[in-house]
């Protein structure tokens, strides 16, 4: 079993800045991606940006250039920088840790832009 547990959002002016964290807990297969998606009201989840046990990172088009992905492998934490925030960020952040194995997410944190 394992647990994902975020933190770090909240409500952000346009152009400010936010920090994610997830804390993974449990038994976690060393081989891993770990990543975020958010689901803004009536939109569909997607992703934000993964990044795997080896480092390898990806984006939404979206968030390139703004948006850091990173990884603590030592405390099984992924955080997520997010500069220049807009209001289309908003959103709830779901954490997510993937193996071949299994699926696994967290309760969500919600990020608010102001105009």
């Amino acid at each position: 079993q394992v647990q994902l547990v975020e933190s770090g959002g909240g409500l952000v002016q346009a152009g400010g800045s936010l920090r994610l964290s997830c804390a993974a807990s449990g038994s976690i297969f060393s081989i891993n991606t770990m990543g975020w998606y958010r689901q803004a009201p009536g939109k569909q989840r997607e992703l934000v940006a993964a990044i795997t046990s080896g480092g390898s990172t990806r984006y939404a088009d979206s968030v390139k250039g703004r948006f850091t992905i990173s990884r603590d492998n030592a405390k099984s934490t992924v955080y997520l920088q997010m500069n220049s925030l807009k209001p289309d960020d908003t959103g709830l952040y779901y954490c997510n840790l993937a193996t071949v194995r299994a699926e696994n997410w967290g309760q969500g944190t919600q990020v608010t832009v102001s105009s």
